[in-house]
């Protein structure tokens, strides 16, 4: 029973530590504002909800032309072209995305999922590897990519 007080007792010392630069700042919270969302982000993000493609993809190039390193509108502009059948555009926008971050799960889903409209299997299949070391307990995206690349397999016989 000592060992479980001494460790508990480290822990709240620990902890105390840890609350006193905040403390001394004299703030309580030391976390910075989280950056305002921009509307049209929001709102292309309905549109892509509706599957209103054409109204997605102005918005979100709105959105990119004031902060070019919106890793996610890019993905979303990617996602807006994929689906309206405009793959260059769409990969463009993917690179974009993956450039600016390239861990980001959805980018890696979805640019995925454009190889196999395009035919291009050994592509997709890089992108699920990428996602398998980056979800190192598994994820959606991992996921979803493995299930249409197990799917396009299945339709298309070697």
């Amino acid at each position: 029973m000592l060992r479980l007080s001494a460790v508990l007792t480290l822990c709240l010392t620990l902890l105390m530590l840890g609350m006193a630069p905040a403390m001394a700042a004299g703030g309580s919270d030391p976390t910075p504002a989280a950056k305002p969302v921009d509307p049209n982000f929001t709102e292309g993000k309905k549109a892509i909800d509706a599957k209103d493609w054409a109204k997605a993809i102005p918005l979100f190039e709105q959105v990119v032309a004031k902060d070019a390193q919106n890793a996610d509108a890019f993905n979303w502009l990617g996602y807006a072209f994929r689906n309206q059948g405009n793959y260059d555009q769409s990969f463009a926008h993917y690179t974009k995305a993956l450039a600016i971050q390239p861990g980001h799960r959805g980018a890696h889903e979805y640019i995925g999922e454009a190889y196999l409209k395009v035919n291009n299997l050994q592509k997709a299949e890089e992108h699920l590897k990428r996602l398998d070391s980056i979800c190192t307990f598994g994820c959606a995206e991992y996921t979803e990519l493995k299930g249409k690349i197990a799917a396009y397999k299945a339709a298309k016989p070697s």
